[in-house]
């Protein structure tokens, strides 16, 4: 369909110069004056650009690296081409005295791999975290969380082995190692050493039946139930801590990836910006939602400045495409209308914006039963304009092959670089234009009562001479439909020209 002020890129044809081969002719110095014009074309060399010169018998030795007319030409189309990547790549602003500076490139509100880059500071009430020392411990790295494991254990057992010794020092122990008819509290203590195995066995309930207890004791019968609840209880805990943190479901996000680019092309003749998420394991995730942020700061009709507002940008949540069923590679899309937030976004306007998609992925494992979630963000200079994902399945005998090699792989189509709602002011002209062209049709088409009025008088004598006579009475239904359709054509008109 065509579109008024729409404006298509092309890209330029291959360059094909005529060039004379005449065996293995050595290329002409860059430097080489030109006279009488002989039709061969060469390449300058500090401008690149193409001239006519005259090429003569060289008596210079030959050069050390013989390169072909075209191989040198695509080269330094390849070199110049490059150069306009790095320049657009590297825009330049002007400074206050009109110096050139470097864009400033836009921080990270989310990593590519998931993490949120920010941190916490000035934190005063810092005691909440001790209300709550479970998902601490659990949110603790490894190296701190074996850390704590291995004190927890080694202090509990020092402390309970220091008590233990204590018991044997106060009770006189200690001093009757040698006397067989004294009866220490737990026989076999002889010392802190001793006291401490103690202690580990019976927290630990191994009981090698070295080292017991008597019955002459009761303080250390107290403490020995003691040690066995608290030791429970460290057991307990600390074996939780470190089963939740192994079995998090932040591992499992590492096997669903996203699109390294976005990109924005016509999808049903509509401007829609999309990604490409998949799951690389053969376990799915189950109720899989998408959502999707738009990260920008802004500053409100009374002057208040938002730093990194967050504005929903819709997946499909009103016809229910945000639920996925993530057994293969999807394409999520989001259509560019009237709600969106880049409704007046254009192609050039892209390239000066400085915002951050974000998308989130939800989910739950299937083998474990915990909910997972997957992140991913994309800033403005990862948003490519006018490209499209390539396809990535493949049927094969009896099953879709999924090749993953394709997965981040796009490539360019034909997409206007004005915004969607210039796109949409076009198709709008567009259907206005149809409906006055059908409307003139219907008014130039003269109707049969017409006809009929305008027919001469000597009609009777012409039927006495054998000529039959129409009679028209009243509009016939194709008559009738015919207005109708002339009317409802000029209202609709009327409409389209409103809404434009």
């Amino acid at each position: 369909m065509a579109l008024e002020n729409s404006v298509f890129p092309s890209r330029p044809d291959s360059l094909a110069l005529p060039v004379e081969e005449k065996g293995e002719v050595e290329e002409p110095e860059a430097g080489t004056k030109a006279t009488a014009s002989t039709g061969v074309f060469n390449v300058s060399e500090e401008l690149g650009h193409v001239v006519t010169t005259q090429t003569t018998a060289s008596t210079s030795p030959p050069a050390k690296v013989k390169r072909s007319f075209q191989s040198k030409l695509a080269e330094r189309e390849a070199n110049a081409n490059q150069h306009i990547k790095k320049t657009q790549g590297t825009e330049k602003e002007r400074g206050r005295f009109g110096w050139a500076r470097a864009r400033r490139k836009r921080q990270r509100y989310v990593e590519k791999n998931g993490r949120c880059n920010v941190q916490h500071g000035n934190m005063r009430e810092t005691y909440r975290y001790l209300t709550d020392i479970f998902t601490t411990l659990v949110d603790l790295n490894w190296r701190c969380s074996l850390f704590v494991f291995v004190m927890a254990y080694a202090v509990t057992w020092l402390f309970f082995g220091a008590i233990w010794y204590l018991i044997a020092y106060c009770r006189g122990d200690l001093d009757h190692l040698e006397d067989e008819a004294w009866t220490p509290c737990v026989n076999n203590v002889n010392g802190f050493i001793s006291a401490f195995l103690f202690s580990i066995e019976t927290e630990t309930t191994i009981g090698y039946g070295h080292r017991v207890i008597t019955d002459q004791c009761p303080v250390g019968t107290m403490l020995l139930l003691l040690q066995a609840i608290l030791g429970s209880m460290v057991n307990a805990f600390m074996v939780g801590c470190m089963f939740v943190k192994i079995s998090q479901p932040n591992k499992r996000a590492e096997t669903l990836v996203f699109s390294k680019h976005a990109v924005i092309s016509l999808r049903d003749d509509k401007l829609c910006l999309m990604f490409r998420v998949g799951d690389l394991r053969s376990s799915h995730i189950v109720g899989a939602n998408m959502r999707a942020k738009l990260i920008k700061s802004k500053q409100t009709q009374e002057g208040e400045f938002i730093p990194l507002d967050q504005t929903d940008i819709s997946v499909g949540f009103e016809t229910g495409d945000d639920r996925l069923f993530l057994v293969s590679p999807l394409v999520i899309s989001h259509e560019i209308d009237a709600h969106s937030p880049f409704w007046d976004m254009s192609q050039a306007q892209l390239e000066k914006e400085d915002f951050e998609i974000v998308v989130i992925l939800e989910g739950m494992v299937e083998a474990t039963g915990m909910t997972c979630q997957a992140r991913s963000s994309y800033l403005t200079e990862e948003v490519l304009w006018g490209h499209r994902f390539s396809p990535m399945m493949l049927l094969a005998e009896g099953f879709f092959d999924i090749d993953y090699g394709a997965f981040h792989h796009t490539f360019e189509v034909n997409t206007p670089s004005c915004s969607a709602r210039e796109l949409a002011l076009a198709a709008a002209r567009l259907d206005a234009h149809l409906y006055w062209s059908i409307s003139s049709r219907l008014d130039e088409e003269p109707t049969l009562a017409e006809q009929a009025t305008k027919q001469p008088d000597g009609s009777s004598a012409d039927s006495k001479a054998g000529e039959p006579i129409f009679t028209v009475g009243e509009m016939t239904d194709i008559q009738e439909q015919s207005a109708l359709g002339e009317l409802n054509g000029s209202i609709t008109t009327d409409q389209s020209e409103t809404e434009a």
